[in-house]
């Protein structure tokens, strides 16, 4: 007798809301009715709003059903849980759920589709036939792929990751190095966790084509320390693939040897700077370098490195087996491809969207967050973490593209969006900006460690209705010395959030009630 395949998320979003509990409770009661099952702790899909997401395998077709708590279990299996029977919490077949098939999945295919630890269902849906191909091909022709694709730094800077990875190659040494910046710590980010857990293995073929490409045999991941379930999935995805071949020494015979570290930081939300983690990665204080020489040159140990985030490198395996061509195809002008936007803060339905680069804010907002989860309407929408301008209701038709974006004084960065209703003193907002650089400066420079503490001081006295004026007058010239003269973005883009403030919410500093933010 066949088992039926039941699908629950081991993903840290289900998990907070009850996953375990629900795969527990599904097990249980699956063994109390003879009821013969496979339980399948899948990624996620990225529709968090319906989390836990169960699934089960009727004639092939996925069935889900959302929101399910432990008590809804008995019910389901009352109900004909394992033949797609109806209950309240039945959406129906996944793939006709229209917040998922409407979306561009390049780079997140395989999350929530497979078991993101088992190789055998990664190597049945496309896994390390990428690497394979890139074997066939030789370095040459995966750069030019890489280049070729228009494939940006996914991490926050957008520089062309075929460029960087055509400079390590052509820089002379011994050994090269590949560095994953999974040090995810920007406010309303957690693409690169879902990638994670979701699809280990695919970031794991990632590093190791671009350590083909380049000529690195050694690459670390250097993961944040609060993503415990991630650290978990990781490791053992890591032991998967070095056990089956496809980490070690001569890959599928191909005579490439390749190998990867998982190192946890410690905390430090400037270890997200490239060169602050090349220095925790040796043992040293998460402090900025100062560029040049660029990672590049004189990278991890001074050897040539990589350094590329998580979506960066696991966007590439699509991109050598599929073809630059179909890659360049998507999204607009100098954004091409896809980006994983995170939909968080005021927002109805939070979660995970990849889409091509063109859609707006307002798209992403409405169409598939479903308008904020109060019923307020938009006053601000925060890009790019903790870092990004706060943009104003009237800027959301701006489409998701690098340039547009600097246009209007903001940027995309990692692809977090944080939205806010009408509520919010955007004064607060400010002043949150400001405080933040001062808790995490890495204290290297004066301008970023010394300013943004006047920077709290100056916008305290602006919101207490000290010298409005002057003032404000104060901090714009204290944005500008921090902008200038940063030695990283930490200080150089703290002024985004501040100013779009200023420029847009100024009147919130003469409000005089004390709205919660």
């Amino acid at each position: 007798m066949s088992r039926t395949k039941i699908y629950v998320p081991r993903e840290t979003t289900a998990v907070s809301v009850g996953a375990d509990e629900v795969a527990l409770e599904i097990a249980r009661v699956a063994k109390k009715t003879g009821t013969e099952i496979e339980l399948i702790r899948n990624g996620s899909w990225g529709a968090c709003w319906l989390e836990p997401l169960v699934e089960v395998d009727v004639d092939g077709t996925r069935i889900a059903y959302a929101n399910v708590a432990a008590d809804d279990v008995a019910s389901l299996f009352e109900s004909g849980l394992v033949t797609g029977g109806e209950h309240k919490r039945r959406l129906g077949p996944i793939m006709e759920i229209p917040y998922l098939i409407k979306q561009d999945r390049w780079t997140f295919w395989r999350c929530g589709l497979t078991n993101p630890l088992s190789l055998q269902d990664f190597e049945q849906h496309q896994g390390f036939k990428a690497l394979q191909k890139a074997f066939a091909d030789g370095p040459e022709s995966v750069l030019k792929a890489v280049e070729d694709s228009g494939l940006r730094g996914r991490g926050g800077a957008g520089f062309p990751t075929g460029i960087k990875w055509r400079t390590v190659a052509k820089t002379q040494s011994e050994q090269k190095y590949i560095a994953c910046n999974a040090d995810e710590g920007d406010s309303g980010t957690f693409s690169d966790r879902m990638l994670m857990e979701g699809d280990p293995l695919g970031l794991i073929e990632g590093m190791a084509i671009a350590g083909f490409a380049v000529g690195a045999s050694r690459g670390y991941i250097y993961l944040r320390s609060e993503y415990p379930l991630t650290h978990s999935i990781l490791s053992r995805a890591i032991d998967t693939a070095r056990g089956a071949g496809w980490l070690g020494e001569n890959i599928d015979n191909s005579g490439f040897d390749f190998d990867i570290e998982l190192h946890i930081g410690a905390g430090s939300y400037v270890c997200g700077e490239e060169t602050a983690m090349l220095e925790s990665l040796e043992g040293k204080r998460g402090i900025v370098r100062s560029k040049p020489p660029l990672p590049a040159h004189a990278g991890l140990f001074g050897k040539p490195t990589v350094v590329n985030n998580v979506v960066t490198l696991a966007s590439v395996p699509n991109i050598v087996k599929l073809g630059a061509e179909r890659y360049a195809g998507m999204g607009v002008k100098r954004s091409k491809g896809t980006l994983a936007f995170q939909l968080a803060g005021n927002i109805k339905r939070g979660g995970l969207v990849e889409k091509a680069f063109g859609i707006t804010l307002r798209e992403l907002i409405d169409d598939w967050g479903g308008g904020t989860a109060s019923g307020r309407p938009v006053k601000a929408v925060q890009v790019g973490g903790p870092l990004g301008a706060y943009i104003p209701a009237e800027q959301l038709d701006v489409p998701m593209d690098y340039e547009a974006f600097v246009g209007i004084g903001a940027m995309i960065g990692h692809g977090g969006i944080v939205v806010f209703d009408d509520t919010v003193n955007m004064a607060r907002q400010a002043r949150f900006a400001m405080e933040f650089c001062a808790i995490e400066s890495c204290g290297k420079c004066t301008p970023c460690r010394i300013g943004s503490t006047r920077g709290v001081e100056v916008i305290d006295k602006m919101i207490a209705g000290k010298d409005r004026e002057e003032n404000y007058d104060l901090l714009v010239e204290l944005c500008d010395t921090m902008e200038g003269a940063s030695l990283c973005a930490m200080g150089g883009m703290t002024p985004y959030p501040v100013r779009s403030v200023l420029n847009y919410f100024a009147e919130d500093f003469a409000s005089s009630d004390e709205k919660q933010v």
